[in-house]
């Protein structure tokens, strides 16, 4: 029940007006699933997901089925115990109902119904419910099939019996149609779906998890079960990387009512990809269980570096930051009163996880390391190598930092700076090459926009260490303008511009040269991307003209439907723009710079598929071709624009 203040003129006791139920939901979606975009969408899907999987976590389900229906409806059904239908007295009617209609009501609290479970809140089906036009769901138990239908979050009947079934068949089947009047957008997509379902069957050891796409010609179908659970799930991750060793590395245990799972294996990138979970929901800001896990991998390793004179008794300690150089990592534990901090499952809190990582971890990672003594000494090898490039550095960084300070932060020479000193107002563009830029620097507004031009391609950091990255220039001009420093010293309250837009010319090398600066972005200021101040310019394909009239297209559609508007003759004289450096400084202004016309596409990260764009990043930026080859086949249907 939510409490809502009408702001009139009139403010008394009737003023106060009371959401029942489910109303509350409709009122404030947001505050219950995060929001209404796209994301939102897929959130109820996960709610229903969620219930089945607290099922199997419970030992009692071993299928689960997701369909995309043709008309963007969701299916989803289990092999679990279903919903009980019987009376729930407390209410007054079947508990299939309760579940459905009555918020934070369900087996999760307390009462025996789980010892674990996941979902958002405990609000997951009658959330579900609230949100959607219609929903149906159906329960297979004792010889029966149960039905119950919905609209709008109102039972249309009592539960009651429509068929009989198999008396051995048992579990839920619920299908639901998102509101449209309360989501932006209702159209799900197959990927986002297959990414999440694909790492809950990781996380949930034997699961079967199948996801069906009815939309097209044909059903698509993908099938997800892994009987090696989190271990596979770090193969996975690794696939497109060259492993440091053949195993993967796997602890296990319980401690103060907590489970513990870790998997682990190092390989040779130079980046940490560590994901932690919570009864199966991912932690992105990470928390007690990640705290655990980093100080017994840290204590563990220099033990048996220095038991083993690999690191003499005068040499500095590795750092954490060291040992997990190429590390990919999950952890996984499982609890029965996670207590969250902030409202949408970021960060764990309790802590006792620490405790049962930290224990767990350091136990089973010592017998390892003493068992695999050319691993153990492979790993260390890797770290030391990682602290004498964190150590140069470090070197260049208080080079750069003496330097700035002498030279009074001098920025780098072909910034063209603005003059307005407030970032909220600025912008800066990073244009490829002179050309382009000299034309930037004359089409741009020098009150609020800077312009750096960036000579030929800066460096793929996925494939180079901390010090190579310090000693490229390119790069060192763009932390420099940026203002922030990079990596453990990004300080976001430092940022010198409020949007930084990356304009590269609208071919395949302009592109490269986005993936790369989006992979050092990535890589090492992520907080730029996730707080929304990274942007792609959009400048145009196309120039018509026509009795001295002039249009921009920025798509082959639009090209198009500019032609249906103005006739297809031979007085229209078409050009398709190649790079930036063919426009003038007037043109680049009016198509891809002035904040009143331009088109900006802003770069986002959603945090709950980390693992994936980790996946992606690895796949087109690492050394693996092959990979890369397979990415470019599976995806190329979906090339818009393809310059040849």
């Amino acid at each position: 029940m939510g409490i809502e203040i009408q702001n009139e003129n009139e403010y008394g006791a009737d003023q106060i007006q009371i959401l029942e139920g489910l109303e509350a939901v409709r009122k404030r979606p947001g505050m219950y699933i995060g929001s209404t975009s796209s994301r939102g969408l897929h959130h109820l899907v996960y709610e229903i997901v969620d219930n089945a999987v607290d099922e199997a976590l419970a030992g009692y389900c071993k299928n689960i089925e997701v369909t995309i229906n043709v008309d963007n409806s969701i299916t989803v059904e289990d092999d679990g115990r279903g919903i009980p239908v019987g009376m729930n007295h407390k209410a007054g009617k079947s508990a299939l109902e309760v579940v459905y209609t009555v918020l934070h009501a369900g087996g999760k609290f307390g009462g025996g119904g789980y010892k674990v479970s996941g979902g958002l809140h405990g609000v997951g089906a009658s959330v579900v419910n609230a949100l959607s036009t219609n929903l149906i769901v159906e329960v297979y138990q004792n010889g029966k099939v149960y039905c119950q239908s919905y609209k709008l979050g109102k039972p249309e009947y009592d539960v009651k019996v429509i068929d009989e079934c198999e008396l051995e068949k048992h579990g839920t089947k619920v299908t639901f149609h998102p509101d449209p009047d309360i989501f932006e957008e209702t159209v799900y997509d197959y990927d986002t779906l297959k990414q999440r379902l694909r790492e809950t069957a990781f996380l949930t050891k034997g699961l079967r998890i199948v996801l069906n796409d009815a939309r097209g010609e044909e059903t698509r179908t993908h099938e997800f079960h892994y009987a090696g659970g989190i271990k596979e799930f770090v193969t996975y991750l690794n696939k497109n990387k060259e492993s440091l060793y053949p195993e993967v590395i796997y602890c296990e245990g319980s401690k103060d009512n907590v489970y513990v799972e870790v998997a682990m294996q190092h390989n040779d990138s130079y980046n940490d990809a560590t994901y932690s979970f919570v009864n199966n929901i991912i932690t992105p800001e990470g928390g007690t269980h990640l705290a655990g896990f980093r100080n017994a991998l840290t204590k563990t390793f220099n033990s048996y570096a220095r038991a083993n004179k690999i690191l003499k008794e005068n040499e500095a300690p590795l750092t954490g930051d060291d040992i997990r150089e190429g590390l990919t990592a999950i952890i996984s534990v499982k609890i029965e009163e996670p207590q969250f901090e902030g409202q949408t499952k970021q960060k764990l809190g309790n802590s006792e996880a620490r405790g049962a990582v930290d224990s767990v971890v350091s136990e089973q990672l010592t017998y390892f390391l003493e068992q695999n003594p050319a691993v153990a000494k492979n790993i260390c090898e890797k770290s030391l190598l990682a602290q004498r490039a964190r150590e140069a550095a470090r070197k260049a960084r208080d080079l750069t930092r003496r330097k700035t300070a002498l030279e009074g932060m001098s920025l780098p020479g072909k910034l063209a700076d603005c003059s307005d000193k407030d970032p909220k107002n600025c912008e800066i563009f990073i244009v490829e090459g002179d050309s382009a830029g000299g034309s930037a620097k004359t089409a741009r507004s020098r009150a609020t926009q800077a312009i750096l031009p960036l000579r030929g391609k800066i460096l793929n950091v996925e494939k180079a260490r901390l010090d190579k990255i310090y000693g490229n220039a390119e790069i060192k001009a763009m932390i420099t303008a940026f203002g922030t420093g990079i990596h453990e010293d990004f300080d976001i309250s430092k940022l010198r511009y409020n949007k930084i837009i990356i304009m590269t010319d609208a071919d395949v090398d302009g592109a490269h040269i986005s993936t790369l600066m989006l992979t050092f972005l990535y890589r090492f200021m992520p907080e730029l991307i996730k707080e929304g101040h990274v942007y792609l310019a959009q400048p145009p394909l196309y120039k018509i003209e026509k009795n001295k009239n002039v249009w921009y297209a920025y798509s082959d559609e639009e090209l198009n439907k500019i032609l249906l508007e103005i006739g297809r003759d031979t007085n229209n004289k078409i050009q398709r723009y190649k790079g930036l450096g063919e426009m003038d400084a007037e043109q680049l202004w009016e198509t891809t710079m002035d904040p009143e016309k331009r088109i900006l596409k802003r770069v986002m990260i959603d945090e709950e598929n980390s693992s994936e764009i980790d996946v992606t990043f690895t796949t087109l930026m690492g050394d693996k071709v092959e990979p890369r080859r397979e990415f470019i086949e599976e995806n190329a249907k979906y090339v818009q624009n393809l310059d040849i």
